[in-house]
């Protein structure tokens, strides 16, 4: 019968596991599938045979058969509990796209895990990666726009809409994303990073409790399925329709990952695939010490970084195991189908540091296999460029291993931002931190930045005003390496610690008094920083040195610092005065390639023209401003 349908059939009985009593009565039941991770994958793919993992009940003992032609199952096993079972399928290269059951059968009957080869996307125009030639930006779905009010509240997740708490969900979806394209692109956004889409938990959030109550994880970053999309942003489909959206507006898309926790309510919590899925258990666990700085010390032992790779965000979040085999390769499948899905451009992963470096290696060489030009952006927390740079591909490091990490955001830089564009601390630190550039790889792919949705927003900061912000932002989009904007930065928003600095974007929500998506919604205060933005935006668009060009500091003092960018023939010089009164100073520019008689323009109508002699420029800069001159 199954010869004249035309299909091959690949049975193989699971590996034998001995039971209990209490799993002998569980197997007088016939089987159940739950969960079949990933549902598809894709004929041709780099990764073949693709792993299955089957979540289910009454799995002990049964023989799988996949159905259809060019596939075959092997390699399987299943877990002592008889809930989880692990395939190999083996996909024929030239397969036909189209459903291909799996088929599970014990002496109590049988179940079907659903799965299907898919159409590959088109690789044009996805799959782009990012550059220094862009201007990324940062969105919290649930706190940006309000697109489709009919997912505030789903039937399967009541009561976690409550925009007067601000630990709830507040309605901010993909649609309102969609809605709001035009507005990034006259910001001069070319690409934007969303915070976590994963499902997460359709109800109260009793594990972390914060002000006595249970909160909600709107943030995305407690996953308890790592292939759906959370129902209070949208579905599957809306999400690839935003990717293919913003594509066609010009503007990549950067997916949020998580590979060091789950959510506490994951259901691997109470029922790991394998022992040693996650590192400890519930009930017996580690705690994380945040000691990052153990991992570059040579003289450490894995007892005092044991906290740091194995422990417990919060003592709440499950830290996975990626020295079990499975688990890892769980992870990288999971990235690599989120690409093959949506198209993505590329990948900022969270928190780098708390995973074993071996895993990112393998992690980054997978992902390069499949998309060569999708990089990845990690997250390493920290002020010291020493530990930052421990981390960014393209060199081994005294362990041997090469992360394989294109690029990082540059925290250590933004901890000296703060300091001297919010706190008027001395200007000399920005320029003491960027030379520490010798310690990275590549310090010009390195992502800069002033905020972000972990930390007190830049206008909150003690001693913040607009002229700090201002300077902040020029200095941001002019030095090297790629610049993200926080949603809201470039309308100076407000806001303490988290979750104050995730406040809704004006105008984005039903009720709203106003819309900040317009001119006409912004104050004269909002709208003179909007536009300071979008002028350099449109200046580094404009001016490939800004971009590409080598970074050459020509002046460096307490309240002062001129640096130039030079591509080829082409400079552009940057003057910054952080002082409270306007500042005089003369230095050379022979370096930025000036020669004498030159005129330079400042492009922002700050400051006068200046002609160059004796191979040096003497400049006037107006109190807390700065001149961006190009030779006129």
């Amino acid at each position: 019968m199954k010869r004249r349908l035309g299909l091959i059939s690949s049975s193989l009985l699971f590996t034998s596991v001995l039971l209990g009593a209490g799993s002998a009565v569980l197997a007088q039941s016939a089987p159940e599938v739950l969960k079949v991770e990933p549902p598809n994958w894709w004929a041709g793919h780099s990764i073949n045979p693709v792993r299955v993992l089957i979540r289910g009940r009454n799995l002990t003992g049964g023989r799988l058969e996949a159905r259809g032609d060019g596939i075959k199952a092997s390699s399987i096993s299943v877990n002592q509990a008889g809930t989880y079972a692990f395939v190999d399928l083996v996909i024929d290269r030239l397969a036909a796209p189209g459903p291909r059951p799996l088929v599970i059968t014990t002496s109590n009957g049988n179940a079907v895990a659903q799965f299907e080869i898919s159409n590959p996307l088109p690789r044009n125009g996805r799959f782009q990666g990012f550059t220094p030639d862009d201007v990324m930006y940062l969105i919290m779905p649930d706190r940006f726009s309000n697109g489709d009010t009919s997912n505030d509240d789903p039937s399967t997740s009541r009561g976690l809409f409550d925009r007067a708490k601000s630990r709830f969900y507040h309605g901010g979806d993909l649609q309102g994303i969609m809605d709001h394209l035009d507005y990034l692109k006259s910001l001069g956004v070319t690409a934007i990073w969303l915070t976590p889409v994963y499902a997460n938990v359709d109800h109260l959030n009793y594990r972390e409790q914060y002000g006595g109550g249970p909160i909600t994880d709107y943030h995305g970053y407690g996953a308890v399925d790592f292939y759906s999309v959370d129902e209070h942003l949208g579905t599957m489909s809306k999400l690839r329709e935003l990717v293919d959206r913003a594509h066609q507006a010009g503007i990549k898309v950067i997916q949020d990952q998580v590979a060091n926790h789950t959510g506490p309510y994951h259901s691997w919590v109470t029922d790991p695939p394998t022992p040693t899925w996650y590192n400890g258990t519930e009930a017996d666990h580690l705690a994380c010490d945040w000691q990052t700085w153990t991992l570059i010390d040579p003289n450490a032992s894995y007892q005092i970084q044991k906290r740091v790779l194995e422990g417990w965000f919060v003592n709440t979040l499950p830290d996975l195991n990626q020295n079990d085999p499975e688990t890892a390769r769980y992870l990288i499948q999971n990235t690599l189908w989120w690409l093959g899905m949506m198209g993505f451009d590329a990948i900022r992963e969270d928190t780098v540091p708390y995973v074993p470096r071996a895993f990112w290696s393998a992690w980054t060489r997978a992902i390069k296999r499949e998309y060569p030009s999708v990089n990845v952006l990690g997250e390493v927390f920290d002020g010291n460029p020493a530990l930052v740079s421990f981390f960014q591909g393209g060199r081994s490091g005294f362990d041997g291993i090469d992360t394989g990490i294109d690029t990082l955001f540059d925290y250590p830089l933004y901890f000296q931002i703060r300091s001297a564009f919010a706190q008027g601390r001395s200007l000399r630190e920005v320029a003491r931190i960027l030379a520490s550039d010798w310690l990275y790889p590549n310090p010009a792919e390195l992502v800069t930045f002033l905020g972000g949705h972990d930390v007190a927003r830049f206008m909150s900061e003690k001693g913040a005003d607009i002229a700090g912000l201002e300077l902040a932002q020029t200095l941001m989009m002019t030095a090297r390496g790629t610049p993200v904007l926080y949603y809201g930065d470039e309308i100076a928003m407000t806001g303490g610690g988290d979750p104050d600095n995730r406040r809704d974007f004006p105008g984005g929500f039903p009720g709203d008094a106003r819309d900040a998506f317009s001119r006409n919604g912004r104050n004269a205060t909002e709208e003179g920083v909007f536009e300071h933005v979008q002028k350099l935006a449109g200046l580094r668009a404009e001016l490939v040195p800004l971009r590409r060009g080598k970074q050459i500091d020509l002046y460096v003092s307490d309240q002062q610092y001129a640096y130039a960018r030079v591509s080829g023939s082409q400079s552009v010089v940057i003057v910054i005065n952080n002082d409270l009164v306007p500042a005089a100073f003369e230095f050379g520019v022979g370096p930025a390639l000036i020669k004498n008689g030159a005129t330079l323009c400042d492009q922002l109508g700050i400051a006068r023209d200046v002609k160059v002699g004796g191979a040096s420029a003497h400049v006037e800069i107006p109190a807390r401003s700065a001149a961006i001159y190009i030779v006129k």
